[in-house]
């Protein structure tokens, strides 16, 4: 993943409702929840719902079919992991000389 994806995608999480909205299509899984469903798990009004999850189709964070009447969303795990992944991939680490320097001379 690069970077701006990864910024992308977690300026979109930074909002409570979209990080919550997002969580709960995690926990339903690879079948998703259609907006009313996620409304009623949530509790917030359908237009500000269909507000976050429009930011969150944006980013790429969820897909969205139409079944019938209702539009069901689903998280996209994969964008997820690797988002995941790219946060933790540097993870202890450390510097090696080179680029501590050329952090410093920033």
């Amino acid at each position: 993943m690069d970077i701006e994806t990864a910024a992308k995608c977690l300026a979109e999480l930074g909002n409570p409702h979209r990080l919550e909205t997002f969580r709960t299509l995690i926990k339903a899984g690879p079948e998703g929840l259609t907006v009313g469903e996620i409304q009623r798990h949530l509790g917030i009004p359908k237009s500000t719902l269909s507000h976050h999850i429009s930011h969150l189709l944006w980013a790429g964070l969820v897909k969205q079919h139409r079944e019938g009447r209702s539009l069901r969303c689903v998280a996209d795990f994969e964008l997820s992991e690797a988002l995941t992944d790219f946060l933790r991939d540097e993870c202890c680490k450390g510097f090696d000389d080179t680029s501590d320097r050329e952090a410093g001379s920033a």
